[in-house]
């Protein structure tokens, strides 16, 4: 891997604008942790039925899932960072909400669904506006840094978010919980106010009909073998290849490690991918970024194939290690390709379809280990994920040539591709 260039400054960090974004994502994003775990706690804690988790998921999924293509839509033909603010702000008043029905509610979950619904309404225009306005923040040569810094950032709010939800709950219960989310939520859409949009281009007279203004990132994805290929790569490594879902079993049936050795376990990935990250947003590299980003995915499954055939402890956390770091390295390409083939007027709804194919891809992948693994046993399970993996990443390879060739980041810009 290559430093990047020295014509590029140092620090990403010393962008102007950047650090008010990254603070803003984080205190959404800790928001978004904390009640994540909180309002499962509560649901179930009232139900005491395991199916109303799923229906805590599906509370949230389904918006997503219908509004993610109107969304991108809109993200593309008006103020991104307005819609981002305006989502944070909904995002808020659903925590508002969710503190008034923990102060007050009389053992009914109904309205904790409803509240979640429009909470996933919400969380629909969130993604694909914070994926498209990072580009209009910083230069296009320090995009790649950014990217990295960013996922970074928000893999650290992801692991100590719900440890401290956790605390909270037991501190003040969800009362104080869903106050600290709504004043996160209403936090970082204050912080918006300091970031400032230098890099946008001007906007193109969109197609006239709603139906090809939603479908338009879908038909510009299949015609651009770059973006088509990253985000299908991505797609069935994760959906094939994840043990995550599996690491219960693991730590229980296989190394006998107990809930400790499965947090430790849960934190082996989370640990290779910060580490990466912050190296990534130090150190950007962007030559042969097609062939690393196919070795990196390579990695990532063998070593989940290591961790699967292993009875060693300490092996398996270091494979889980190489696994998380492998993976930080190849989210931090296909990012970076998705957004340097993509025009700027098509940033919102070509997200969209991005979020919606990495949802799909956690989400199914959970359901496809958990499945594989009550039909075949864990460990057969975790082996043929690995192996499946492995053959993505070959036929990938051979299918998507222009992929696998791409030397540098702006060689995947719209005016060099086909």
């Amino acid at each position: 891997m290559t430093a990047t260039s020295a014509a590029v400054p140092a620090s990403i960090y010393r962008q102007p604008g950047f650090l008010p974004f990254l603070a803003s994502r984080v205190l959404a994003m800790f928001a978004v942790q904390i009640l994540a775990v909180v309002v499962a706690w509560q649901v179930y804690d009232i139900t005491r039925d395991p199916l109303s988790l799923a229906y805590v998921g599906l509370a949230q999924f389904i918006p997503m899932l219908l509004l993610l293509m109107p969304a991108g839509d809109l993200i593309d033909r008006y103020d991104r960072k307005l819609i981002l603010g305006l989502s944070w702000a909904l995002e808020a008043l659903c925590a508002g909400a969710l503190l008034w029905l923990s102060a007050t509610h009389g053992g009914s979950v109904t309205a904790f669904y409803g509240v979640l619904v429009v909470y996933g309404c919400a969380r629909a225009f969130t993604g694909p506006a914070l994926s498209s306005l990072l580009p209009q923040i910083v230069p296009r040569e320090r995009l790649a840094a950014a990217i990295a810094a960013n996922a970074m950032i928000v893999r650290v709010s992801t692991i100590t978010g719900p440890v401290l939800g956790g605390g909270l709950y037991a501190l003040g219960g969800g009362e104080l919980t869903y106050f600290v989310c709504l004043l996160c939520f209403l936090g970082g859409a204050a912080m918006l106010a300091f970031v400032r949009v230098r890099y946008a281009e001007q906007r193109q007279a969109l197609e006239a009909t709603a139906w090809k203004r939603f479908t338009a990132g879908i038909h510009f994805i299949r015609s651009r073998p770059i973006i088509l290929g990253t985000i299908s790569l991505d797609l069935f490594a994760v959906l094939l290849g994840g043990v995550v879902a599996l690491l219960p079993i693991y730590a229980q049936e296989v190394l006998n490690v107990g809930p400790t050795g499965l947090g430790i376990l849960r934190s082996a990935m989370a640990i290779g991918e910060v580490t990466v990250g912050f190296y990534l947003s130090v150190r950007p590299f962007n030559r042969n970024v097609g062939k690393v980003m196919f070795i990196a995915v390579a990695i990532f499954g063998l070593a989940n194939l290591l961790f699967a055939l292993s009875t060693l402890f300490w092996l398996s956390f270091a494979a889980l290690l190489v696994a998380g770091g492998a993976d930080m390295v190849s989210m931090y390409i296909r990012s970076s390709l998705v957004q340097f083939s993509t025009p700027d007027t098509m940033r919102g709804r070509v997200n969209a379809v991005n979020m919606l194919f990495i949802g799909s891809s956690n989400e199914l992948g959970e359901f496809r280990a958990g499945s594989s693994a009550a039909w075949f046993g864990a460990v057969p399970a975790a082996v043929l994920g690995s192996l499946c993996t492995l053959g993505v990443v070959g036929g990938w390879a051979w299918g998507f040539k222009t992929l696998r060739q791409v030397d540098r980041f702006e060689d995947a810009s719209p005016s060099k591709q086909a």
